[in-house]
């Protein structure tokens, strides 16, 4: 077996479905298996899933876990050489695991391997590629200088050597995962990708960012700014400081205390819907012609000058990934909003920014 897919899902539904669907079709040529550990949902995300994908190895874990256990125990489980850690909501460019197998297996001391994620408007997320968060680094960052806290040494279209990769999508040996102990499972959301990052790096292997290859992190899904995530952040970001900066003790106190008592709670926003908004089909098959459709396209077709609240919703059975990023990367500055079509059509999700849970609708 050459590589393993984990996949740990907490009510993701139909945003899992997406992400299965696009890894399926970039490991095609690939000896593969998907494994979905599922922490506990109390939604229908595993029964949706079974009944499309009947080859998924399922893992349902009896509690919520959390992101460091629940990817531990799954990998555990693995059977591959490499081992590839990928949110339930993202979708990824078909060329995606191919190239990066064939990156690790001529760079030597390779630690983990990031890709470009764009958010589900076409916008860089630029935490894809970071910098060792330094305790004054890391205070820029929360003070709105963010300047020193991302990687930008490399463009986020060019490939090269990071030091911090996210969780949304890393990919690296199981031997070099295991070395490493894996997840701290201390952290159980929040940290965990910057902890093995870090410690890729203190055990000499190098991590890397490459930007010519290209995924969806929807990230709204499992980011929502109330109390519990001020708590799980700062203390997730303190529990680094007291492991690898022992002598920054008043930073991570700052962390763990004050910052969570001052700092401004968000409400989960949910992407807006109009009864009146017109919904624009891509589709490369000419016999789909759904009720909902307000307007059906092909993708060469596709005609950008539209209405100031349009929705294109992609059918993915039909239409490449690739092309579809490209598409949304070159369109974010416009008033366009996207979603995607499950690849049995029975429902469309996506999300306006990364800070929203995202809009799912069931057809």
């Amino acid at each position: 077996m050459e590589l393993s897919i984990v996949i740990l899902n907490y009510n993701a539904s139909v945003f899992l479905e997406l992400c299965v669907e696009s890894v399926t079709r970039a490991t095609k040529n690939i000896a593969v298996e998907i494994i979905v550990a599922d922490n506990d949902s109390t939604d229908d995300s595993i029964a949706r899933l079974t009944a499309t994908y009947k080859n998924v190895k399922v893992l349902r874990l009896d509690d919520n876990y959390g992101f460091s256990k629940g990817n531990n125990i799954a990998v555990e489980q693995a059977r591959g050489e490499f081992i590839c850690l990928v949110n339930p909501d993202v979708i990824v460019g078909e060329n995606v695991f191919e190239s990066c197998l064939a990156f690790a297996k001529v760079k030597s001391k390779t630690g983990f391997i990031g890709i470009k994620l764009i958010d589900g408007k076409g916008n860089f997320l630029p935490e894809s590629k970071r910098r060792v968060p330094k305790p004054w680094n890391a205070m820029k960052k929360l003070l709105g200088f963010s300047s020193s806290y991302y990687d930008n040494r490399i463009s986020e279209n060019q490939d090269g050597e990071t030091e911090i990769l996210v969780g949304a999508f890393m990919l690296g040996r199981k031997s070099v995962y295991q070395q490493l102990g894996g997840l701290d499972e201390r952290y159980f959301m929040y940290g965990e990708d910057i902890d093995l990052s870090y410690t890729t790096l203190q055990q000499g292997y190098q991590n890397y960012y490459l930007g010519s290859l290209k995924a969806i992190h929807f990230k709204g899904e499992s980011t929502i700014k109330d109390t519990a995530y001020k708590e799980r952040f700062y203390g997730a970001m303190s529990l680094f400081y007291d492991k690898h900066y022992p002598k920054g003790k008043i930073f991570s106190g700052l962390l763990k205390y004050v910052l969570p008592k001052f700092s401004r709670s968000k409400k989960p926003e949910i992407a807006t819907t109009h009864k009146d908004q017109q919904q624009l089909l891509v589709t490369e098959d000419p016999n789909f012609k759904p009720d909902w459709a307000t307007e059906i396209s092909t993708f060469d077709n596709l005609n950008t000058d539209f209405t100031t609240d349009a929705k294109i919703i992609w059918d993915v059975q039909t239409l490449e990934v690739d092309k579809v990023i490209h598409f949304m990367e070159q369109q974010k500055e416009s008033n366009l909003i996207y979603r995607f079509l499950t690849a049995d059509r029975s429902a469309f999700a996506g999300s306006d920014s990364s800070h929203e849970r995202g809009e799912v609708q069931k057809l």
